[in-house]
């Protein structure tokens, strides 16, 4: 093992459900992220977000301007969270689009006489494929971040956080769609993706999906189609219409994982999660989906989109979370901009 590397130096990148120190997001400002009708929508889905998230671990959230974080300060205590410094801490780092998860820190971690050390991977980030030049400047948020001496690592290809999804353990899932277009790494084949993602973060058993739903423009992030919920459980989303678009795509992922092992070669569970009813926005379909959930300290968040199915996706998932707290958010603004809760977040170890 290449002991430049982070998994030659023991690091690897932990489950979600782990403890947190905190979360990271960026705070929505303007029109590449949100729809000028639709901003005020996503603000108050992020201040219900953070008011979750609150008291829980702590919450960085990137602004662009001291005129930014007043006016976040004031939509928080709008909905009943008062600033507190040890609780919310604003940082003033200027970022073109919301969706921290893609861009922002992997973080790794591995255990040194018996103390957790915590590093970060930065990888490369091509605006999903270079679609949006005026995103291309968030690539270089990982460098930005007040993380103090914490280790960091340069990873030698593209990816994004939301393309993919571990158990903590050596198993990845992730598509086929997103990681093998030519769009993001075109002088990488399977095997060399595949050994940057052994290298980097520890994965030793990709699960390789196939494609993505309807209305994303990640060319078929993973964390809308399924996600671990402990070691050895997946919960995976399917249409039960089989006349919906999205029916064959979320059918044939659905019979990969029932035909997975996982890194130990043992059957994995799999528990499926209902899609909602198709959501628009001026006519367009949208990435709707309840697995975009984020895992936090205490707290499960779950985008919920005033769909019959919002009941059933909150039930199947609190089943998997006795011992935490299940909070649905409205995420109908979330996601006219393409993304939900997990998307704008990004778990930091403790």
């Amino acid at each position: 093992m290449n002991a430049e590397v982070p998994s030659g130096l023991g690091y690897r990148m932990p489950a979600e459900w782990g403890d947190h120190e905190g979360t990271w997001i960026a705070w929505p400002k303007n029109v590449l992220s949100f729809p000028e009708d639709i901003l005020p929508s996503a603000e108050s889905a992020y201040a219900e977000i953070i008011k979750a998230l609150f008291g829980n671990e702590i919450v960085h959230v990137l602004v662009d301007s001291d005129e930014y974080e007043k006016r976040a300060t004031k939509i928080l205590a709008q909905h009943g969270v008062i600033e507190d410094e040890e609780k919310i801490e604003f940082h003033e780092i200027p970022t073109a689009d919301v969706w921290f998860r893609d861009y922002g820190p992997i973080f790794v971690m591995r255990e040194v006489d018996h103390n957790r050390d915590v590093a970060l991977t930065h990888w490369g980030f091509n605006a999903w494929g270079n679609k949006y030049d005026d995103l291309l400047m968030d690539a270089n948020i990982p460098d930005q971040l007040p993380l103090g001496s914490m280790r960091r690592f340069k990873a030698p290809m593209i990816l994004e956080g939301g393309s993919i999804d571990v158990n903590g353990l050596g198993t990845c899932l992730t598509t086929e769609q997103c990681l093998l277009n030519r769009n993001r790494n075109p002088q990488l084949g399977r095997k060399k993706i595949e050994k940057n993602l052994s290298e980097y973060l520890g994965v030793t058993n990709p699960i390789w999906l196939k494609e993505g739903i309807v209305g994303d423009d990640t060319d078929g992030h993973v964390d809308d189609l399924a996600r671990f919920v402990n070691a050895d459980t997946v919960l995976c989303a399917v249409e039960e219409n089989s006349e919906d678009e999205n029916y064959m795509a979320l059918r044939s992922n659905l019979e990969i994982l029932e035909g997975s092992v996982d890194q130990d070669g043992k059957k994995l569970k799999v528990d499926k999660l209902p899609m909602p009813g198709r959501v628009e926005y001026h006519g367009q379909r949208l990435p709707a989906s309840y697995a975009n959930f984020y895992i936090a300290n205490n707290v499960v968040l779950v985008p919920v989109f005033r769909d019959r199915n919002d009941a059933k996706a909150l039930e199947v998932i609190g089943r998997h979370f006795p011992y935490r707290k299940v909070v649905g958010i409205d995420s109908r603004a979330l996601v006219a901009g393409f993304g939900a809760i997990h998307c704008m977040t990004q778990q930091e170890p403790s």
